[in-house]
């Protein structure tokens, strides 16, 4: 398997099967306008077949579909299929949910076990303030058809003041209620934060006051980490579980084990890196032949990594795979 001198490698990738997005979220997005498909996107053939051969050269163990929005690309189905073939140990799914009522059945079908579902509020109106786009019963009546299936859920969300912070202890509340864990992600100096500091500095909230937040309701304890984990995860008593995913505050570079696969052919080694590394061109070709480029493609993405911290980066999160 190809290593760095930090014993990294890519045991994860992440799949954006679109650039395009129902919604335009405001730490996504500057303007309010949604992400469209790219006009070079690869087909679900293709898309499988860079799979396959990642599987293969770099030892790809999980796979995680993403997007821009996954439910919205026609990709999903064959892809979910081919995918279940290919004998990994974690296949999953990260989408915002709008669209998981009517994609249940799909999901199921294709033995889907466990989605992510990035949720920022349960406050209508803050809601469409953050989303700018679909609507919170969609979400919340996709989130309950899939707990009643047996899916096992996580909430990806994005705490910010001025917008959410206040909704933090009542969306814990609701996911201890309903069997979901609440994943509370740092905001990132990514895309247009990653120039606007002064929104990033007004808007982010760390690790500590989140802890501090939490532990005036609930007592909590700190649970073990496992190696290549980007979230630190707490136990509430016999209730559950949340976690945080502290990007600045407690970065975790150098276990990172991530490959970020592009809706167009990209591979992209490390958000707080600016580089990419073209796949396309390899796609037709036997495997025998194309497994020494392969091999440079990815020896390339992984010395990308940051070797301690998170750096920023002008790269739109949606675009490069979630």
């Amino acid at each position: 398997m190809i290593a760095d001198r930090f014993g990294r490698r890519f045991r994860k990738l992440r799949v954006s099967l679109t650039a395009a997005c129902n919604y335009a979220c405001t730490y996504c997005v500057p303007d309010g306008r949604r992400l469209v498909a790219a006009r070079d996107e690869l087909s679900a053939a293709a898309m499988l077949r860079a799979i396959e051969m990642l599987v293969d050269v770099a030892g790809i163990e999980a796979l995680r579909f993403t997007g821009g929005e996954p439910l919205l690309s026609e990709k999903l189905g064959p892809l979910l299929e081919g995918a279940s073939t290919l004998g990994l140990r974690d296949l999953s799914l990260t989408t915002n949910g709008q669209l998981l009522a009517r994609k249940l059945p799909l999901l199921l079908g294709a033995g889907i076990k466990r989605i992510n579902v990035s949720l920022d509020t349960l406050d209508a109106s803050s809601f469409r303030l953050i989303a700018r786009g679909g609507d919170l019963l969609s979400v919340l009546l996709g989130l309950d058809q899939a707990r009643l299936a047996g899916i096992d859920i996580k909430i990806n969300m994005v705490p910010m003041r001025g917008q959410n912070l206040n909704q933090v202890l009542p969306m814990l509340e609701f996911c201890l209620e309903q069997g979901f864990e609440l994943r509370l992600i740092e905001l990132m100096r990514m895309g247009h934060l990653a120039s606007q500091r002064d929104v990033l500095a007004r808007q982010f909230v760390s690790q500590q006051e989140l802890l501090d937040l939490i532990g005036q309701r609930y007592a909590f304890t700190p649970e073990e980490t496992p190696s290549g984990s980007t979230a630190a995860r707490y136990r509430i008593n016999s209730q559950g579980f949340f976690g945080i995913i502290a990007n600045e505050s407690s970065p975790f570079c150098s276990g990172c084990d991530r490959l970020r696969l592009s809706s167009s052919g990209w591979l992209h080694g490390c958000l707080s890196s600016g580089h990419k590394h073209y796949l396309g061109d390899l796609l037709d070709r036997p495997l025998s032949e194309a497994k020494g480029p392969l091999r440079q493609l990815l020896g390339k993405a992984l010395a990308d990594k940051q070797e301690v911290a998170f750096t920023g980066s002008r790269l739109i999160m949606k675009a490069v795979g979630g």
